[in-house]
């Protein structure tokens, strides 16, 4: 059986993605669609250079009918964040974008796993599901996942040790509401609180500093890609082989935690060959789960004002 995945949006972190992804997992066929026509056949024969080391892929460029038999379609294509624009800021740009995407991918007969990490992912992953019309474990976001990499290696800088010894993560919206799990994180099995170098003001400027890593990034650099180019390859790599893993990702909620909205948000959640095959909800305190409901009424009050 063919392993293919389906790319639209060849941008900053569309075509790290496409790298990574080649070094990182199996994959037979990748075929990349894009509006500005030229970069994906540029891109397709700059990839395909690093297949002697990797293995044969079929890399090509694509329309919305090479979706139909993919095992994947991974969505990047979207206005970037400019310096000074909220994820939010984001929407009515990205959401006409988004209906221009699915519904075409859709109609080809795609029967695979929605993938999405433009922004604000947590809304656009909410009317992927929407739009397509898909079951819920067939759409994912990207979610916290970025932002829990992230506050890993600050944590990690903080205390001097490994950033695998680390165990926190970022819940909510991938965006201002987000909020982090400091009353459960433990760094080496000890609990966070319990290390001499913490205490309520180390904690809330790293917060801050995760927070406004992005927009540091996008100052100084114009995008951010590394790093959510990675996290899309550990999901879909995970989907290909049927490999179960969890992230903090945009995943569908239903009364965990007590939120009564029917949307995406970052929550851990298992993922595997069929999309999400659980989702999580973690333990948190009272003071977080104010947080985590907080985020959810923010989201729906922008799903309010969007017409599909």
């Amino acid at each position: 059986m063919s392993r293919k995945v389906f790319l639209v949006g060849d941008g900053a972190v569309g075509s790290t993605f496409a790298n990574d992804l080649l070094q990182n997992a199996t994959v037979d066929e990748l075929a990349i669609f894009d509006v500005a026509k030229d970069r994906p056949v540029g891109d397709a024969m700059d990839l395909e250079d690093i297949t002697p080391f990797m293995g044969q892929t079929d890399i090509h460029p694509a329309d919305y009918s090479d979706a139909k038999d993919a095992d994947v379609c991974v969505i990047t294509a979207g206005v970037p964040r400019k310096p000074g624009e909220t994820r939010l800021d984001l929407v009515a740009k990205n959401v006409k974008i988004l209906k221009s995407i699915v519904e075409p991918v859709v109609n080809s007969g795609f029967k695979g796993v929605f993938v999405v990490s433009a922004n604000p992912v947590d809304i656009l992953t909410t009317l992927t599901q929407k739009l397509s019309g898909f079951p819920k474990n067939r759409v994912i976001g990207t979610g916290t996942s970025l932002d829990s990499m992230r506050l890993r290696v600050e944590l990690a800088k903080k205390l001097n040790v490994p950033v695998a010894k680390v165990n926190s993560m970022v819940l909510g919206e991938h965006g201002d509401t987000s909020f982090e799990n400091f009353d459960e994180s433990t760094v080496d099995g000890k609990a966070l609180r319990d290390y001499s170098e913490i205490n309520d003001d180390v904690l809330s400027q790293i917060e801050t500093d995760v927070r406004k890593k992005g927009g540091k990034i996008i100052a100084n650099k114009g995008a951010t890609f590394y790093g959510v180019a990675m996290m899309l390859t550990q999901i879909v790599s995970a989907i290909l082989d049927n490999r179960s893993i969890c992230l903090p990702l945009s995943a569908p909620i239903n009364g965990e935690y007590g939120i009564k909205h029917d949307l995406y948000l970052g929550t851990p959640a298992v993922i595997n060959g069929q999309g999400i095959e659980q989702v999580i909800e973690t333990k948190i305190s009272d003071a977080e789960k104010a947080k985590m409901i907080n985020s959810a009424d923010k989201m729906q009050e922008v799903l309010d004002g969007i017409e599909l």
